[in-house]
């Protein structure tokens, strides 16, 4: 049985994307409503220019951006607040765009038992894609440098997009894809580089203290 947290594709969504033909973009079927809460909405346009940055979901056309924006939910965030923590297999089911403010990403290494910062993320960031499509424990703790105001897409509105408009749902799991794969591919030559660097140092070692 699949689990009730995992993101459900509708029936027929792979025969319409690997089919004959893909769905048109005005085969939406975004509820009206939807769409008419983000008329207007100086802070929704910014958010959906945000998700086709070239730091975010660039793959996403603004009007496919302005559909996934629709299905998500403004939210603040106090400073100082830690709002994801790594290790948590229960808090993985949504995914957050920053539009104001500042995040430290912090992790525990192995041999350590404080964490260190790995990156500070501003406007535009895109925070726990990974677990919104996998719903694995988060990798990293997330804490709030000063108030943030941000726009959250949960696993359950990631749902309803795939059943409303399977087309822009697909094309966004696509790009946050994209995305997972290319940090993983730089993490890889950042080890490959680590054990270049760690034979050159067993080298010299050697030949400063031969056995």
């Amino acid at each position: 049985m699949q689990p009730a947290n995992t993101l459900r594709p509708p029936a027929g969504l792979l025969d319409r994307l690997f089919g004959k033909k893909v769905a048109d973009a005005g085969d939406s079927r975004v509820p009206r409503h939807r769409m008419r809460k983000i008329e207007g909405s100086s802070a929704a346009d910014r958010a959906a220019v945000m998700l086709t940055a070239p730091t975010a979901l660039m793959q996403l056309s603004h009007e496919e951006a302005r559909r996934v924006v629709a299905y998500m939910k403004p939210h603040r965030i106090s400073e100082g607040t830690t709002f994801i923590r790594e290790g948590d297999r229960d808090q993985t089911d949504f995914m957050l765009l920053v539009l104001d403010g500042e995040v430290t990403v912090e992790t525990i290494v192995v041999s350590r038992t404080q964490p260190i910062t790995v990156t500070v993320l501003g406007s535009g960031a895109l925070i726990g894609e990974m677990g919104l499509l996998d719903g694995s424990p988060r990798s990293a703790s997330c804490t709030a440098m000063s108030e943030l105001r941000c726009a959250i897409l949960t696993r359950d509105a990631m749902n309803l997009l795939l059943n409303d408009d399977p087309r822009t749902a697909a094309k966004l799991m696509m790009a946050i894809s994209m995305r997972i794969a290319q940090r993983l591919r730089e993490n890889q030559d950042k080890l490959k580089l680590y054990a270049q660097l760690t034979q050159a140092m067993n080298e010299e070692i050697n030949a400063l203290m031969p056995l």
